[in-house]
């Protein structure tokens, strides 16, 4: 039913909208690639052609003015440059839904006030706003107190019939172009959220619709029919632009007490439209809800199928109706999956493998079929205490947190699913876990295979103790696309390079390669050195300058590019804490400024700087990459000469390896970094040892509040290099330098290639 009746309302628009897509956009896209007018002739042809004339698109009429072809013939129009025109370039716009005109489906408007904002208007945010692209609530007077996450738009005026004139022009001249529908409700009405999300999407939207639930107006003499506002009604988009000349008439001429019987006597007078309850066999479903009613015990068709129920008197009982309206539509889900899962068995049947295709569980996707040993995926092995996977490479570790959570859900849905399938003949009660298996396939969701030690009872009472194996799969729902904020590619980094004495040596490759991935390119970057003296080359700065050699080779970069400048700061510390070094730097800077802190290792170049400007939002997310470390060439290559190929060629990568232990790269907004300092300095208060135990991440991470994204980045690439690990900082700071070192030597197999190689010297 929904299929053809969604064919038959859009056939006929079908080869409208085809061609002019085939005319105009390809002018278009000529247009948007050349200096030049935009007013070319591609309207006068269209419309000399007959598009609008009644005749079909494409098509050949003769002189006669007999139809030609009845086939679609595609027709290109040519662009022609008029050179008496003066050239301006397009404006494109800034999403291509803009640019093509696309808008939302739906927009809901709730009539509230302010006696029942904070009521009845949070109860229908909590339950069904969120279901709805965009929900506004529209009252008279603001309230003093407006809640929080709700959009509310407050008109000035309590008066009922003054809030819909205002609500109506609203709607129009701020989103009149954006969206195709416009659902009206007042705050004591429960909506089914989707169900008429599906309704507008079955209906067509180029024409004029006011449906709703009709009623008489006051003495029902006349056939016209008003929707009543209590059930919710729809409003097209054509429809609120042909009424909107008339709001100003209609609020003179037009007196009513209830605002639905004055939009409904103003939409017939000017636009001769009444209130429908079905159209294109869709049908507006409602139903009224009898005073004192219990949601639990209403099983009456009507009230499943309704899509808004009426009325509502109090905010519990909104919840009560959300409540039993959720588990309605996860019962009937439920049994569309069931009734899916017979057809897929039974049409598996006429295929070549038969019933030994089927996939278990039925519909979803069988699993990843490895084609090289390198592609399999690894079982984890774990108990009821104990996971034998860890995230520190430990043989064993305790099972906690989400995982221990994991596990406990799966073996009560193992004992209860065992339970329906063999009742009343057989009962089973958990005793132990004897074996547990879980892996994630990308393709399915999480697998797991248990092998139970399980107390069967029989109808007479008998037990006995058997051990069973059962297969169970989480599989994946379905993704959510989170909202960001937008970011461009346009944003200017401003790369931060501390450098301390023992560092010095490896500045000159890290200049090399900014001058050519940065400079040479003119990347919207700029770059600051943090020189970091120790106490005793402070004392001697005057006679012998420790970074003298840096600040000359700083010097004949900013020789070779006159317009680059490229300052220094120097600092004496101790201890080169990230958080102290940062606090000099935040404040020498706007703001505003995205900062990326990098190390003498780095080797920078526009594709990282990219993710980074993409990665880091202000007010949002930091971003910490995982830079790519290379294997120590010494072990990796021993005899054999390295590949000259560069870093950031894929071949590079195979011989090293993601390290996660290091947080010294970081992307962020010097704003952000602000916020998260003077959180923690009610934490500190004078106390600097803190600041010399902590780096930037764990900043971010306890005292932000944002995203810290932390992912591999294939684009950042670093040379081996053994580093010093600063007995100075944390004990967790020092612990993750040194295993960095240690798995940053090579690979197991180029380590037993070494040991192997040693013994074998040792034993000649």
């Amino acid at each position: 039913m929904r299929l053809s009746s969604f064919l038959a309302v859009f056939r006929p628009a079908l080869p409208l909208i085809l061609g002019l897509s085939l005319g105009c956009s390809l002018s278009l896209l000529m247009v948007s690639w050349t200096q030049g007018d935009t007013e070319d002739g591609c309207s006068d042809e269209l419309l000399n052609g007959g598009l609008l004339q009644g005749s079909h698109v494409g098509e050949h009429q003769g002189a006669n003015g007999e139809d030609g072809n009845e086939d679609f013939q595609p027709r290109i129009v040519p662009y022609h440059k008029d050179p008496s025109k003066p050239h301006k370039k397009v404006l494109r716009t800034r999403y291509i839904h803009t640019e093509l005109g696309i808008r939302e489906r739906l927009l809901v408007g709730i009539l509230s006030s302010r006696t029942t904002l904070n009521t009845m208007g949070v109860a229908v945010n909590r339950t069904v706003a969120h279901r709805f692209h965009r929900t506004f609530f529209f009252t008279g007077l603001r309230s003093t107190k407006i809640p929080h996450g709700m959009m509310v738009v407050a008109h000035g005026d309590d008066r009922p019939v003054w809030l819909m004139y205002e609500t109506i022009r609203h709607l129009h001249q701020h989103h009149g172009n954006e969206y195709d529908w416009f659902y009206l409700a007042q705050d004591d009405t429960y909506t089914q959220a989707e169900r008429v999300m599906d309704l507008v999407g079955h209906l067509s939207a180029g024409q004029d619709l006011y449906m709703g639930r009709a009623e008489e107006f006051i003495g029902g003499e006349e056939r016209a029919r008003y929707c009543h506002g209590g059930y919710g009604y729809l409003l097209s988009r054509s429809l609120l632009a042909r009424l909107q000349p008339h709001l100003d008439s209609c609020r003179n001429d037009i007196l009513s007490v209830r605002p639905d019987e004055w939009l409904g006597r103003c939409i017939i007078d000017y636009l001769g439209l009444s209130c429908l309850e079905k159209h294109q066999e869709m049908t507006y479903r409602y139903f009224e809800l009898q005073k004192n009613a219990d949601p639990e015990r209403e099983d009456s068709s009507q009230f499943k199928n309704a899509f808004t129920v009426h009325p509502v008197s109090e905010p519990t009982l909104m919840y009560r109706l959300h409540k039993r309206y959720s588990q309605i539509e996860l019962d009937w889900t439920y049994a569309q999956i069931q009734q899916l899962q017979v057809q897929i068995s039974n049409l598996s049947e006429l295929t070549p493998e038969g019933k030994t295709g089927t996939t278990w569980p039925i519909g979803v996707n069988p699993p990843f079929q490895p084609k090289t040993r390198f592609e399999v995926i690894n079982w984890e092995y774990f108990t009821e205490d104990h996971i034998y996977s860890c995230a520190d490479s430990s043989p064993k570790c305790e099972l906690r947190g989400a995982d221990r959570a994991d596990v406990n859900s799966i073996l009560e849905t193992a004992v209860e699913r065992l339970n329906e399938r063999y009742q009343p003949q057989l009962r089973f009660r958990k005793q132990r876990l004897l074996n547990g298996y879980r892996r994630f396939d990308p393709t399915r969701g999480m697998e797991y295979m248990l092998d139970l030690a399980l107390e069967a009872f029989t109808q007479k009472g008998h037990s006995q103790v058997i051990a069973k194996r059962v297969g169970l799969l989480r599989p994946l729902s379905a993704i959510e696309i989170i909202p960001m904020p937008y970011v461009t590619e346009a944003t200017r980094v401003q790369v931060i390079l501390p450098v301390t004495a023992r560092d010095q040596d490896f500045v000159g490759n890290f200049l090399d390669t900014y001058v050519v991935n940065a400079l040479d390119t003119r990347d919207n970057a700029l770059l600051t050195f943090l020189f970091v003296y120790d106490p005793f080359d402070a004392q001697r700065v005057s006679q012998t300058d420790v970074f003298a050699g840096v600040k000359a080779m700083i010097g004949e970069v900013e020789k070779r590019f006159s317009e680059v400048k490229i300052p220094w700061i120097s600092v004496k510390t101790e201890v080169p804490s990230q958080v102290k070094l940062m606090d000099i730097i935040s404040k020498k800077h706007p703001v505003d400024t995205l900062f990326f802190l990098a190390s003498v290792w780095t080797e920078v170049n526009a594709d990282f700087l990219n993710r980074c400007r993409m990665n880091a939002i202000s007010n949002w997310q930091v971003f910490f990459p995982i830079h790519f470390q290379e294997y120590s060439p010494a072990l990796v290559y021993r005899d054999q000469q390295p590949s000259a190929a560069s870093s950031f060629s894929s071949e590079a990568l195979r011989d090293g390896r993601f390290d996660r232990h290091v947080f010294e790269e970081a992307c962020f907004y010097n704003a952000d970094y602000m916020a998260a300092r003077t959180k923690m300095a009610a934490d500190i208060l004078d106390n600097d040892e803190m600041l010399e135990s902590m780096d930037v991440y764990e900043i971010f991470v306890r005292y932000s509040g944002l995203h810290v994204f932390r992912a591999v980045e294939p684009a950042l690439v670093q040379k081996y290099v053994h580093r010093v690990c600063n007995p100075r900082f944390s004990e967790d700071i020092y612990h993750r330098c040194v295993l960095s070192n240690l798995e940053g030597l090579a690979s197991r197999s180029h380590l037993a290639m070494a040991l192997f190689e040693q013994e074998q010297a040792n034993s000649t």
